[in-house]
């Protein structure tokens, strides 16, 4: 699949999650369902398709908008209630990445373990869902954890309850704990 227009320079497009050495051999076990899949796949092959038929990449202009001069996820066409839109896909790890803006968490195990994707780095579209606050009233899409057919455990954005309109953008709830983080930080600098 080719790199979407616009994709920033600094930034490995991928369309499969890459394991970092960080993830114990269990843990990446839990996560691929007992499947070995390869610690960075092959890249994307180049091709004339779009990358995601659901959901584009676009520069934000708007004055009133956060993250105005930043991107932004756009619906392409309607997107129906609680459908898939995409894979958060980037680095799997289980490290501290305090000053990534782009790590979510995906697993935290009972012994502690926490497993998270970072697409500082490396991701595909979907790390730049933005979220709703200061735009709408509430947001269009969640994150959901779901086990691929292969049986790798994943987080997808999905529609929430209602329809997403082509050319809105898709947006989710990074959560209070997010927010209070970034508050905090700023406060100690």
């Amino acid at each position: 699949m080719a790199r979407p227009s616009s994709w920033p320079s600094d930034v490995q497009y991928i369309t499969s999650p890459r394991y970092h050495a960080s993830v114990p051999t269990v843990m990446r076990l839990f996560l691929t369902d007992g499947v070995r899949l390869p610690s960075h796949p092959a890249p994307p092959k180049p091709s004339n398709g779009t990358t995601n038929t659901v959901a584009r990449i676009r520069s934000i202009s708007d004055a009133s908008h956060p993250a105005r001069g930043q991107f932004g996820l756009f619906a392409v066409r309607k997107i129906p209630p609680k459908t898939h839109i995409i894979d958060y896909i980037g680095e799997v790890h289980c490290q501290d990445r305090l000053d990534s803006d782009y790590d979510l968490s995906l697993h935290r195990s009972q012994d502690g373990v926490s497993v998270g994707i970072d697409a500082s780095k490396m991701g595909n579209e979907a790390r730049f869902v933005n979220d709703y606050r200061g735009i709408r009233c509430k947001p269009n899409a969640i994150f959901v954890e779901y086990r691929t057919a292969m049986g790798e455990l994943r987080m997808s954005v999905r529609s929430s309850s209602e329809t997403i309109q082509k050319g809105d953008e898709i947006l989710v709830s990074y959560g209070k704990s997010w927010w209070r983080f970034r508050e905090d930080s700023a406060v100690d600098k």
